[in-house]
């Protein structure tokens, strides 16, 4: 039976989102303007506002609703 890597992530998510999307926008930067830099900044854009949305979801300020 095959076993499964477990592996333990450190930092949370948001900053792993974070370093993602400041990577892609490092790699945009580097490509010619076209379909393949578009694709790269639209990635790091999700991840961005991956990251806040986990930042959000888990303040301590958000309500349940009603």
């Amino acid at each position: 039976m095959l076993t499964r890597r477990r592996v333990k992530l450190t930092d949370p998510l948001e900053i792993r989102l974070a370093v993602e999307a400041e990577r892609l926008r490092a790699e945009a930067r580097s490509l010619p303007p076209g379909a393949a830099r578009d694709e790269m900044l639209r990635k790091a854009r999700q991840a961005e506002t991956g990251s806040q949305m986990s930042e959000w979801l888990r303040s301590p300020g958000l309500q349940p609703p009603d």
